[in-house]
C-alpha cells in the first residue's frame, strides 16, 4: 500500500497548483487516491475494505502531504469516515458501499443543523461550513441537534446522501485551497433512524455497527483517529518544507555578501532542530496510536491514560510543526514569499491547518494534567 502511495506522489507534488486554482482536488488526484486504496485502509472488511493497522494509514497521509497539504487533508478526513461509517447500522453501510466500494463522504461535525423527530426518524434543515472534499463525495456526517423539553439537547452525526443537500461553494482561503471545504446546506431531508448515532456513541464505540464490524480496528477511539487525522498532515508537511529548505540552503547565495548560504551557521543549525522536533511529532502520533492499536488487538480496552496522552501529543504536533515551519521559512529568505513557491504554499496551509477548533491546545492540554492529577479528563475530546 504505502509502495503505491510512493508511485503517485509525483502527479499529486505536479498538480499542488492546480489543486490551489480550482478550489478542490484535480480529478486525477482523487482517481489516483481511489486505484491505491488508501481510503479502504480503514475501511470494513465486509465492504471491501482491508481493516489495517491504523498507524498504515497515517503513514500514507504523512508521505502525500509531503507533496501537498491539501490532498493529504482530504485524505486523512475522508478515509477516518470510512472507518466512522462502520459504526452505523449496516443498512447504511450497504446504501453507501453495495454498488461502489469506492463511495467517500465528507463531513462537518459542527452541530449547524436541527433535528425535529418525525416518525421513522428526523427532519433535518441547517447549514454546516468547511466540509472538506465535499465535491467529490456522495454522502455526508453532519452534526445536529436535538432539542429536549427537559434536559440539554442531544447531539447527533446524521448520515445523508447527495441528493438531500446542496454543495454551496463558498472556500476562498489563505490556505489549503485544495480542500474545497465548501458548506452543506440542507432545507427539510428526512433521516431515517438507522443513519443517525448520538455523540456519545460514536465517543464510546456503542453503536450497530459493532455487531457486523467485530475486528479490534473497530474499538479504536473516534477522539483519537480524527484528531491525529487533523495532525498528521501538518506533520508531513512540516518535513516537506525541510526537505525543500535542505536543497534550497545547500544551493542558495546570499546577495548581499555573495557567499553561499550553507556557511550560514545559524540557518544550518535551525534545520537541524526543525527535523529533529518534526520526527518527534511524527514518532510519537505513529507510536500512541499503534500502542491502543495494538491493546486492542490484545484485548484489552484503551485507557483514559493512553487516550488522554494521544490528545496531548497530536495537539502540541500542530502547535510544535508550525512553530518549526515558521523558523525555517523566516531563515529563506524574500524569494520564498512568492504565491507560486511551494515554501510558501506549505506555510499558508500549515497555519490554516491550524486554525482547526480541534487544536486548541490550552485547553487539551490542562486536560491531561486534569487527568493525570487524578480528577479525569477536563474535556470530551479524549
Amino acid at each position: 500500500m504505502l509502495e503505491a502511495v510512493e508511485d503517485m506522489l509525483p502527479g499529486i507534488g505536479e498538480r499542488t497548483a492546480q489543486a490551489d486554482a480550482e478550489r478542490r482536488l484535480p480529478d486525477a488526484t482523487v482517481k489516483e487516491i481511489a486505484n491505491s486504496g488508501v481510503m479502504r485502509l480503514l475501511q470494513p472488511k465486509a465492504f471491501g475494505g482491508y481493516e489495517a493497522n491504523p498507524v498504515a494509514f497515517y503513514e500514507a497521509v504523512l508521505a502525500i502531504a509531503e507533496r501537498c497539504g491539501s490532498t493529504a487533508w482530504v485524505t486523512g478526513v475522508v478515509g477516518i469516515h470510512n472507518w466512522q461509517l462502520g459504526l452505523y447500522d449496516e443498512k447504511l453501510q450497504q446504501e453507501i458501499w453495495g454498488e461502489n466500494q469506492d463511495t467517500w463522504t465528507s463531513s462537518s461535525y459542527m452541530p449547524g443543523g436541527k433535528l425535529t423527530r418525525v416518525p421513522g426518524g428526523f427532519e433535518l434543515t441547517g447549514r454546516w461550513s468547511f466540509s472538506s472534499g465535499s465535491d467529490h463525495c456522495r454522502w455526508v456526517i453532519l452534526g445536529a441537534l436535538e432539542m429536549q423539553e427537559d434536559g440539554p439537547p442531544t447531539t447527533y452525526n446524521v448520515v445523508v446522501p447527495r441528493t438531500d443537500y446542496v454543495v454551496e461553494d463558498v472556500w476562498h482561503t489563505v490556505g489549503l485551497r485544495g480542500t474545497g471545504s465548501n458548506d452543506i446546506v440542507i432545507d427539510g431531508a428526512f433521516v431515517p433512524d438507522y443513519r443517525a448515532l448520538t455523540k456519545t456513541q460514536v465517543y464510546t464505540n456503542d453503536a450497530p455497527g459493532r455487531a457486523l464490524n467485530t475486528s479490534p480496528l473497530f474499538g479504536m477511539p473516534f477522539t483519537t483517529l480524527f484528531p491525529s487525522a487533523i495532525t498528521s498532515p501538518v506533520i508531513g508537511m512540516a518535513k516537506g518544507l525541510i526537505d525543500l529548505a535542505l536543497e534550497y540552503q545547500g544551493t542558495r547565495v546570499s546577495r548581499a555578501h555573495g557567499k553561499m548560504l550553507d556557511a550560514d551557521p545559524y540557518s544550518v543549525a535551525a534545520l537541524g532542530g526543525a527535523a529533529s522536533i518534526v520526527d518527534a511529532c511524527r514518532r510519537q502520533l505513529l507510536g500512541n496510536i499503534g500502542d491502543i492499536y495494538d491493546t486492542l488487538m490484545a484485548g484489552g480496552i484503551p485507557t483514559t491514560d493512553q487516550r488522554s496522552t494521544a490528545r496531548r501529543d497530536q495537539v502540541l504536533g500542530t502547535v510544535r510543526c508550525v512553530a518549526a515551519i515558521d523558523d525555517i521559512y523566516d531563515r529563506q529568505g524574500a524569494a520564498v514569499i512568492r504565491e507560486d513557491h511551494p515554501m510558501a504554499r506549505f506555510w499558508r496551509d500549515a497555519h490554516t491547518a491550524k486554525h482547526h477548533t480541534i487544536n486548541t491546545n490550552e485547553r487539551t492540554l490542562h486536560s491531561w494534567a486534569h487527568n493525570a492529577m487524578g480528577l479525569g479528563p477536563s474535556e470530551s475530546i479524549v
